[in-house]
């Protein structure tokens, strides 16, 4: 493989800028505000993240509504992956986008094999 040519001047001074504007964005976002208000703890099961594993560390939105981000972070919390995927999946079995629901199941309409057996067990008139 040949080795690349190195960058000329404007090129690189165009590159960095760029990454300058990706990472002040980046910064001005939900996830880095969240790090910065917040101890790198996950709120539900209480480990530490540092380094590398700190992407491991999500912001999840208490009132599952993204566009809800104030200034104070009162909507949100971090959660490691694993209790953040947890959580989520607690709202589906509740009935939250198309889980199992608050109402009782219907009658069945399939065959009973046990439906008689109460009559079979009483004893007979004597």
């Amino acid at each position: 493989m040949k080795p690349k040519k190195p960058m000329d001047p404007a090129a690189r001074e165009r590159v960095l800028a760029e990454l300058h504007r990706e990472t002040a964005a980046r910064m001005k976002g939900y996830r880095e505000r969240a790090l910065k208000l917040f101890p790198h703890v996950c709120a539900s099961c209480g480990r530490e993240f540092k380094g590398p594993r700190l992407k491991e560390l999500t912001v999840h939105h208490k009132d599952h509504n993204h566009d809800n981000n104030p200034p104070d972070g009162s909507n949100w919390e971090l959660l490691c992956l694993y209790c953040h995927d947890h959580e989520h999946e607690k709202n589906v079995l509740a009935g939250f986008g198309g889980g199992a629901g608050s109402d009782p199941p219907g009658a069945t309409t399939l065959f009973n094999p046990f439906g008689k057996l109460d009559g079979l067990l009483e004893p007979p008139d004597a």
